[in-house]
């Protein structure tokens, strides 16, 4: 069936029709919850007042519809579908919690029930079906709170609840793995436990879920696709489901509990400093507080670990974290997302990022998600205007396009020295096509104030000294062309400086870093893009490049960032930006 991918999704998704509308056919089974269920998910209070004033920003797009239902919105395209049908926006209302954001719940849950209650409508699939289950048992107080004569339809809600858990039951498995499975098998847990009469279907899902623990999370404590901030939704969904197990006096599987333990330290080594995860293979930084909310959840203590995590190297000293991509990039089908990003880094100085990576594009259009998988848009090495790796041809159903010929080795070593600690790591992307290793080393010092960073482009072997003799006959001898960037957040103030030679960035908090190099090749500061799903439209940034050629079989660059000598060691940063709807 795999061999055939269209008509395996035509016939999953007759499928679901089919159990969907047997599902809502049947006996309502929920009779109505058998504890008071209590709110584990946190919403957004600045969205939840633009939801209710009819602005609906979903996957990137934004349709303004004053006094009027989402579901009588026409979806711009299949992500702001999804978005609507999994009911996340349940948890922004709910954080805003007064009468017009309790009504507007009330009414867009019921008039749900109303059109798609019977089986129909997109959103029944087994991670939507999930994710729309966990928000509404976690928020039922919220949606069944009223009196008089417009108090909502009780048994409808759990009528539906019932249906639902029933068709989750039978369709978990045809959820794809990773977290589309780990959505299904949580909120069937949830519905489960949670609700009379369901009892029976709680116990096949945790035994499931701990299988799927054992399959998907590695012994890193990461998953398949690499990307920070699904392996915080799924570690997110662990803990609800080892919470909802607790509060109904059920013991959780070993499995689960290890996967659990497994996961927190490698989110320890990808948060920043600021808090936010490092914005790789298609993920972003999470919702502001959402990662150290989660940590402390699990009650998980462990330091982070000393080697890599998921395939990532952490260097933190004072109040500065670096995080690489240290590892080969994810094949297969775990690709799909993934970028060209090996030895990219991202800087981040206390609760201000300074070096970042462009981040995902897909909410943009399909030129910006191509654009933001490449080299380029990450703050790396790029060759003779190629990638580390290239897409492959898109899919014929999906249009999704894996990541291929990426770098198979990347040897790193991470050392003390004598004032910090150094990263040392190596790629070979480069080699089929133009016989050159990337190396890259960072150094950072035990203050945290200064890096020192080394790029080198070397044939190694006889065979890769050939294919560079040939790649540089093909410029004429004139070498072939790289660029070194250094993407900068939209929010750092950057000039060029001492007559070309540096450049100075400008943080809000009042730091003051300087970017300098050995002189070897010529520094740029040139436009970027900074790339957030939560926007409208990509945002202007700038990028520091180093441009140059190699002609030699080993070409050296020296680079450093550091912080000005005028910045205090302790700055009092306490603004902060609302980083939600800013152009809305």
């Amino acid at each position: 069936m795999t061999q055939f991918p269209r008509l395996n999704a035509r016939l999953t998704h007759l499928l679901n029709q089919w159990h969907a509308r047997a599902a809502t056919r049947g006996r309502a089974e929920a009779r109505g919850f058998v504890s008071s269920p209590e709110p584990r998910t946190i919403g957004a209070f600045a969205k939840g007042r633009q939801l209710v004033a009819g602005n609906f920003l979903f996957a990137g797009s934004l349709v303004t519809a004053p006094s009027q239902s989402p579901w009588e919105i026409e979806p711009p395209d299949g992500a702001f579908a999804a978005a609507l049908h999994g009911f996340s926006w349940l948890d922004d209302l709910a954080a805003v919690g007064d009468a017009p954001s309790r009504r507007a719940a009330q009414t867009w849950l019921w008039d749900w029930i109303d059109r798609y209650g019977q089986g129909r409508g997109p959103g029944w699939t087994p991670d939507l079906t999930g994710r729309r289950l966990i928000r509404w048992i976690n928020h039922a107080i919220f949606v069944l709170h009223g009196g008089g004569p417009n108090a909502p339809d009780s048994d409808a809600f759990y009528r539906s609840l019932g249906q639902q858990t029933r068709f989750l039951s039978k369709r978990w498995h045809a959820a794809a793995p990773g977290l589309a499975r780990f959505e299904a098998l949580t909120g069937l847990i949830y519905a489960g436990l949670s609700l009379e009469g369901m009892e029976t279907l709680a116990d096949p899902a945790i035994k499931a879920l701990a299988r799927e623990c054992q399959t998907q999370i590695d012994a890193q404590g990461g998953l398949p696709t690499r990307n920070p901030e699904e392996l915080l939704d799924v570690f997110t969904l662990l803990t609800w489901a080892a919470a909802a197990l607790a509060d109904a006096g059920r013991g959780t599987p070993r499995p689960h509990l290890e996967a659990i333990e497994r996961i927190a330290p490698t989110l320890r080594t990808l948060r920043h400093a600021d808090g936010g995860l490092a914005r790789f293979h298609g993920g972003g930084r999470g919702m502001e507080g959402w990662l150290d909310h989660a940590l402390a959840a699990s009650g998980i203590r462990g330091k982070q670990p000393s080697g890599l995590s998921m395939g990532y190297a952490r260097l933190s000293a004072g109040r500065t974290s670096i995080i690489i991509d240290a590892s080969p990039p994810p094949t297969g089908a775990a690709s799909a997302n993934a970028h060209a990003s090996t030895l990219a880094f991202e800087l981040t100085s206390g609760r201000r990022p300074l070096i970042v990576n462009c981040g995902s594009g897909a909410s943009f259009g399909l030129a910006w998600r191509r654009a933001g998988r490449a080299t380029p848009s990450h703050s790396a090495l790029s060759l003779g205007g190629y990638s580390s790796a290239r897409l492959d041809e898109p899919d014929s159903y999906s249009g999704r396009e894996a990541l291929i010929d990426g770098p198979t080795h990347v040897p790193v070593e991470i050392s003390p020295v004598s004032d910090g600690m150094k990263f040392e790591g190596g790629h070979n992307g480069y080699v089929l096509t133009h016989g050159l290793t990337h190396a890259r080393t960072l150094e950072l010092t035990n203050d945290g104030r200064a890096l020192a960073g080394e790029d080198m482009l070397l044939a190694l072997e006889d065979i890769d000294k050939r294919r560079f003799d040939r790649a540089l006959d093909r410029t004429k001898l004139k070498g072939i062309g790289f660029e070194i960037r250094f993407h900068l957040h939209p929010e750092v103030d950057a000039t060029v400086d001492l007559g070309g030679a540096a450049i100075s960035m400008a943080l809000k908090s009042g730091e003051i870093w300087v970017f300098r190099h050995d002189g070897t090749l010529q520094l740029r500061l040139e436009p970027g893009a900074y790339l957030e799903a939560t926007r409208l439209k990509p945002r202007a940034s700038q990028q520091i490049v180093l441009t140059g050629r190699a002609i030699k079989p080993a070409t050296r660059v020296r680079w450093s960032l550091s912080k000005a000598q005028e910045t205090a060691i302790g700055v009092r940063d306490l603004e902060r930006d609302d980083p939600f709807l800013d152009d809305v």
